[in-house]
């Protein structure tokens, strides 16, 4: 999440694995531990802040985030790494990538898996993944791109929500099939997702209370399918314009005891933005996209963005825009119980049902920016400002004794605050960042809609790398203290003295993070196909302060991780 929506079951952030998205779109959730590339494939990850439906469309609601691989070229060879560490916590992988003529391919599996925070004995994770990348490069600098995947999970617990922490077996599937050239791309792929949940209540009710399908099983199965083709087209028309027009069609599907019957929807996006450079400093882009949905009457989303070029180190930038959240196939047809049961004083069953008449999640965004560049671009200052109205969220409240629904709430939170960064390069073995961020929050939610943030964060940063083989980084990252909602069955359970529920504390404390690498590449050659060969040994620390903590009252109280890698690329 981003700027002020960092709650339980957090759903309002797009993130995309080379411009495909892998955030789940019938339950609205993303499962971070399941992404399904390797770390050693991964190249940099690209983050937007701020809402940026007008392209993106479905769920481009916080911001995105892009997580960019690197080409069979830039991973020829074989490349093994292995790390390992406390909490039984391994994370592992084997590529191999390599050219053939125009065709390039790049293979890789991995496992990882970690303990408990809260009990060390205890599996908390464990993954299994493999996937395949082949790419053929046609005449006029096109290519076309052939990819598949599959992330295996037998244990993942979280993410944790209002009252309910799910202990689940998710894995996730996927086929690709793109073509790309300059200034255009068309681009299919499926997604299969399967999961089969055991639904446990928070520790402090799960004496009291079960939740379970409408046959009484706390066991939910899901299988969802997802179909995606988009196409997108960028012209430009004469000196000054820059057009970019496209299409995307969406076709969701999902069946689960947890939910009525059988359920799908189509969703389809039409866009288009204009960049028109005004004059050699001013530039003036305005995008709209048009979406229909199965459950809500259609959308615009627009945006328009004026940058202002003081000279090539120095750009101004304001810009407003409008998303959307469209609610997912479980809000709209959910189906399950929660049975209540407070011994010799009473047993209440509630059904808890999707409404298929809601209304996506709104956010209405206004920002401004600065960056500049200084030194011979070794040093780089951001700064923004920027004001979100957020409305219409989605939640779910009871509507009697024995009912609970799916339902828009009728509040509305402005969330406004600055950022600000640099980072620099102090000499050609040492580079560094710092940033800082506040924000504040006005608001009407009621219950656990209410936004909790942060009032403010740092960090710091500096990296070496030197040219006998020695390498290391440090981060310091310091979260203020802050207030979350919690549901209101604590503080009513609670009150019946038989019950001995206590209700969490909403304050969470401030915290500093520190994390630590120190790494030795301990041999390096150059292969006879041009690459480099190199193996390395490292050490990092996670929290190495050990400042325990939560980032959440229902949370687990995180503490310190070391592990040792192993990196080898022949």
């Amino acid at each position: 999440s981003a700027r002020g929506s960092n709650q339980p079951f957090a759903n309002k952030m797009l993130v995309l694995v080379d411009g495909r998205s892998i955030y789940n779109d019938v339950q609205g959730s993303m499962n971070w531990k399941a992404i399904p590339v390797t770390l050693p494939e991964i190249k940099r990850i690209e983050v937007l802040k701020g809402p940026a439906s007008s392209i993106y469309g479905f769920n481009a609601f916080d911001g995105i985030i892009n997580i960019i691989t690197k080409s069979p070229e830039e991973m020829k060879g074989t490349t093994v790494q292995f790390g390992g560490g406390e909490l039984g916590t391994i994370s592992s992988a084997a590529i191999h990538a390599g050219k053939i003529g125009e065709f390039g391919y790049r293979l890789s599996i991995g496992r990882d898996q970690n303990q408990q925070w809260w009990n060390r004995d205890a599996l908390a994770f464990r993954s299994n993944k493999f996937n395949v990348h082949t790419e053929y490069a046609l005449p006029n600098d096109a290519k076309l791109l052939l990819s598949g995947g599959l992330v295996d999970v037998n244990r993942y617990d979280g993410p944790i929500g209002e009252t309910v922490s799910p202990s689940s077996r998710p894995s996730q599937g996927y086929a690709n099939v793109a073509y790309e050239r300059q200034n255009f791309f068309l681009r299919g792929w499926w997604s299969i997702f399967q999961d089969t949940s055991t639904i446990t209540t928070n520790p402090l009710l799960a004496h009291l209370i079960r939740v379970t399908d409408r046959d009484g099983n706390s066991t939910h199965s899901f299988m969802s399918n997802t179909y995606n083709l988009e196409s997108q087209h960028t012209l430009d028309i004469g000196a000054s314009n820059r057009l970019i027009y496209g299409v995307n069609y969406r076709h969701n599907s999902l069946s689960s005891n947890a939910i009525e019957a059988f359920s799908r929807e189509n969703r389809l996006g039409l866009y288009l933005q204009d960049e028109w450079r005004a004059t050699q400093s001013l530039t003036l882009v305005a995008g709209l996209r048009y979406d229909i949905d199965t459950f809500t009457n259609p959308k615009v989303s627009p945006r328009v963005a004026l940058i202002y070029q003081a000279s090539p180190e120095h750009t101004f930038r304001v810009s407003s825009s409008i998303a959307y959240r469209s609610p997912t196939l479980f809000e709209t047809h959910a189906d399950v119980q929660a049975v209540t049961t407070v011994p010799f004083i009473l047993t209440n069953t509630s059904v808890v049902r999707g409404t298929r008449s809601l209304e996506p999640e709104q956010i209405i965004s206004y920002e401004a920016g600065y960056q500049g560049w200084f030194l011979n671009h070794r040093f780089r200052l951001r700064a923004d400002l920027f004001f979100n109205h957020m409305s219409h969220l989605i939640t779910t409240r009871e509507t009697s004794n024995t009912t609970a629904s799916y339902l828009n709430d009728h509040g509305q939170a402005d969330i406004y605050g600055g950022e600000a960064g640099m980072e620099f390069l102090a000499t050609s073995w040492l580079s560094g960042f710092a940033n800082y961020s506040y924000q504040e929050v006005g608001q009407s939610f009621l219950g656990t809609v209410r936004r909790g943030v942060p009032r403010f964060k740092y960090n710091l940063g500096l990296r070496g790398d030197w040219d006998n083989g020695w390498s290391g980084e440090a981060a310091l990252h310091h979260v203020g203290a802050a207030t979350y909602p919690v549901a209101a069955t604590f503080s009513t359970l609670a009150a019946i003295p038989t019950t001995g529920v206590l209700v969490p504390a909403e304050y969470v404390g401030s915290y500093n993070l520190l994390n630590v690498r120190v790494a030795y590449k301990f041999w390096q050659e150059k292969a006879e196909a041009g690459y480099m060969r190199d193996a390395e040994v490292a050490v990092s620390a996670y929290n190495a302060l050990n400042d325990t903590h939560k980032e959440h009252p229902l949370g687990e109280q995180i503490g310190s991780r070391v592990m040792g890698w192993v990196t080898v690329r022949y």
